[in-house]
C-alpha cells in the first residue's frame, strides 16, 4: 500500500481543502504517496527540568535532500498549495496528511514578511486524538538558516485572548553532506504555582508523548516533497 491516507470527500481534482482556524472536528485524511515515517527512526527523550517544567526532544534522522536554507523558507511559506499527482491541496495539510487542520499568519511583519515579529496561527489534532488539539497562536522568536523558535499561546475559551507561556518550540537545523540534521523541541508548563496548575487543565496527560510521534512523522515527510516545492517556487535546488 502506497498511501498512507484516503480523501473520502468528493471534490474537484484542482481544489485545495482548506479548513479555517476555528474548526473543530478531526479533519478528512489527504492521500499521499509516501508512508510515514516511524517513531523509532528518530531519537527522542522527555527532560524534567529543575522549574518543574518538562522538555520533550527529538533528534531526528537525517532529512535528506533537504537544505537548512529550504527549512526556513518552508517556515515562512506555510501558506499556499502543493500538486500531488493530478490534485493539489492545501500544503500545510501534506504536510502531515492525518493531523495537520489550519495554518495561516496572525500577523506578519510590517513589510509582509514572516520571520521574527510574526505570528503563525495553527490548529492540528495530533494523533488524530481529539484530547490532544493544538489550537495556538504562535509568535515567532527566531527564523533563520540555523533553526527556528516559536511560542505557542493556547486558545482555550472561544473569543477570549490565547494564554501565553505554558509552550515553547526551538528547532536547529546543522547542514551535512546528504541534507540536515533536524533536532527540536517542545517544552511544556510554567515555572510557577500558577503555571503548573494551568498546564495540568489546559494540556492533557501524554500531550508531549502524542507531539513526539507526531513531530517524527512530518519532519520525516520534507523528504518527499520540500525540494521539489521549494524549486518550484524559488528556481533554486538549494
Amino acid at each position: 500500500m502506497t498511501a498512507i491516507a484516503v480523501d473520502i470527500e468528493k471534490r474537484s481534482e484542482t481544489t485545495p481543502l482548506v479548513y479555517p482556524a476555528d474548526y473543530a472536528a478531526l479533519p478528512t485524511p489527504v492521500q499521499v504517496p509516501w508512508r510515514l515515517k516511524p517513531v523509532s527512526s528518530a531519537d527522542s527523550g522527555i527532560d524534567a527540568l529543575a522549574d518543574g517544567r518538562h522538555r520533550f526532544w527529538i533528534r531526528h534522522d537525517i532529512v535528506k535532500g533537504v537544505t537548512p536554507r529550504m527549512l526556513a523558507w518552508w517556515f515562512a511559506h506555510l501558506e499556499g498549495d502543493i500538486a500531488i499527482g493530478p490534485r493539489r491541496y492545501n500544503r500545510y495539510r501534506v504536510w502531515h496528511p492525518l493531523d495537520h487542520v489550519h495554518a495561516s499568519y496572525a500577523w506578519r511583519r510590517p513589510d509582509g514578511s514572516v520571520g521574527p515579529g510574526a505570528a503563525i496561527r495553527l490548529r492540528e489534532v495530533l494523533g488524530r486524538d481529539l484530547r490532544h488539539v493544538v489550537n495556538v497562536t504562535s509568535p515567532i522568536e527566531k527564523l533563520d538558516e540555523e533553526g527556528f523558535i516559536h511560542n505557542p499561546a493556547l486558545h482555550i475559551v472561544p473569543g477570549a485572548a490565547p494564554v501565553p507561556g505554558l509552550a515553547r518550540m526551538e528547532y536547529t537545523f546543522t547542514s551535512t553532506p546528504t541534507g540536515t540534521l533536524y533536532q527540536n523541541s517542545l517544552t511544556l508548563g510554567r515555572g510557577s504555582w500558577w503555571g503548573r496548575l494551568a498546564t495540568r487543565l489546559f494540556l492533557p496527560a501524554g500531550h508531549g508523548e502524542t507531539w513526539i510521534k507526531h513531530n517524527v512523522e512530518e519532519v520525516g515527510a520534507f523528504e518527499e516533497f520540500l525540494p521539489s516545492l521549494y524549486y518550484q517556487e524559488t528556481g533554486r535546488r538549494i
